[in-house]
């Protein structure tokens, strides 16, 4: 996760924070686990959907899935879970 967060240009300031959840644990936890049967056909197991989560002092503000009935895993469609569109959400709240 380190290596991705400075390939992204991510600081230690604090605002972002890369985690990984190798055991899928915190995906089956907030419900995010990608169970349909084509990724999965496909061997995609233990895979999470693109989501993204607003979270304030361990307050969840805004959970945001990009997924369709034909893209489950949101890959062709991610835009509501990239960045642009989460600041909106944001301030909207």
């Amino acid at each position: 996760m380190g290596a991705w967060a400075k390939d992204q240009g991510v600081t230690d300031d604090g605002m972002i924070t890369f985690l990984a959840d190798s055991s899928s644990a915190f995906t089956k936890e907030v419900g995010m686990e990608l169970i349909h049967p084509g990724p999965m056909g496909k061997g995609l197991l233990g895979r999470c959907k693109r989501f993204a989560l607003h979270i304030v002092d361990g307050i969840c503000k805004a959970v945001v899935i990009s997924e369709a009935e034909d893209d489950p895993a949101g890959d062709d469609d991610p835009e509501t879970t990239l960045a642009p569109a989460m600041i909106a959400t944001i301030k909207a709240e």
